[in-house]
């Protein structure tokens, strides 16, 4: 078995007045796509968060066998790379530029662009599909197109963990199968590990290898997809009495019922 990614013990995370983890435990293993699901307010992005490090928490967090807060902040970017539910702005930047801003952890903020540089970002365009796009202005693109621009920034930086926060919460259903579909290529083709905020279950079970569960900011569940898929399980993630729909051609549908 491999190695974990993060190994994560009694993971606390608390607010004035309220805490929004419990004690959270789980190993995360790489080379998959793991999604983080459950209503809204379950501590989702205070997982993902702590595990990108932009937040105070307690207990203990390791990744890649050491304590994340034993990495210097420019070797972390190195191996991580985490996309906010919302970006900042990237007004006047071209897809090109904003996947370069990628190559900062390599090279610092006066540091030359060299080739490597070069090389890194157009690969990474070409991975994200945007090589005809890349003169574009970022924010004249779709949604889907402008998610895929900032994926290609987080390929440049070479960072072999992804962390994103409801990279389709505006997206329709096209282009969220889309970015989805590119975040699982990225993984089973390209050797890294993704950890994917999610609220929509039936995109959860059709494109995560693993699953893990919380509500009211404790675990509920960790497994695959098959284990998410079942009433009872849902149930007790959601608080709702749902159906599961089985299809011979294609993975279930989980609907009200």
């Amino acid at each position: 078995m491999s190695d974990p990614l993060f190994e994560i013990d009694a993971l606390c995370v608390d607010v004035p007045g309220r805490r929004l983890l419990h004690g959270v435990t789980l190993r995360l293993l790489p080379g998959r796509v793991t999604g983080l699901i459950g209503h809204n307010g379950s501590g989702k992005s205070t997982l993902l968060r702590s595990l990108a490090r932009q937040i105070p928490s307690r207990g203990e967090v390791r990744f890649e066998g050491r304590h994340l807060s034993q990495w210097p902040a420019r070797d972390l970017a190195r191996r991580m790379a985490f996309l906010p539910q919302s970006p900042p702005p990237a007004e006047g930047m071209s897809v090109r530029e904003l996947a370069a801003l990628g190559r900062y952890p390599w090279h610092g903020a006066l540091g030359r662009f060299g080739p490597r540089d070069h090389r890194a970002v157009a690969d990474a365009i070409a991975e994200c599909g945007l090589e005809a796009l890349s003169d574009r202005l970022v924010d004249t693109l779709s949604g889907g197109e402008r998610q895929r621009a900032w994926l290609a920034m987080m390929v440049a930086q070479q960072a072999g963990t992804l962390l994103l926060d409801e990279p389709i919460s505006a997206l329709d259903i096209a282009h969220a199968v889309e970015v989805l579909s590119l975040v699982r290529r990225m993984c089973h083709a390209q050797g890294r590990s993704a950890v994917v905020v999610l609220h929509d279950v039936n995109m959860a079970a059709r494109f995560c290898d693993e699953i893990v569960a919380l509500r009211q900011g404790r675990l509920i569940m960790q497994g695959g997809p098959a284990d998410l898929m079942r009433p009872g399980m849902l149930q007790q993630i959601y608080g709702l009495e749902m159906q599961v729909i089985a299809r011979d051609d294609a993975p279930p549908v989980a609907v009200p019922a």
